[in-house]
């Protein structure tokens, strides 16, 4: 049976993650009280920032940028999804089969 967490991001109980995405307070506050649907979340919010802001990710800078950004999509002020929200469904597969 997966671990639950009451998701502060989704506003309900669902399953948690497995175990913390990164070391330190951030990680475990994370595995603590966000869901892993939410969490599948981030990765196109984490791009949307990197792009935006041109972020070279192997700057010291830019990480504590990001992780500022994540702190406040998870946890901040206006980080709740509105009431009633459900993810939108799997984009299909880009593509089509491949010509001979």
């Amino acid at each position: 049976m997966p671990r639950m967490v009451n998701c502060v991001k989704l506003g309900r109980e669902l399953p948690g993650l497995d175990k913390p995405p990164f070391p330190g307070p951030l990680g475990q506050r994370i595995y603590e009280q966000v869901s892993a649907q939410a969490w599948r979340l981030w990765p196109q919010q984490a791009t949307l920032i990197i792009n935006h802001y041109g972020l070279s990710l192997g700057d010291p800078n830019a990480q504590q940028i990001l992780m500022k950004a994540m702190e406040e999509f998870f946890f901040g002020e206006n980080a709740r999804m509105p009431e009633g929200w459900t993810p939108p469904p799997a984009a299909p597969a880009k593509g089509g089969p491949r010509r001979k």
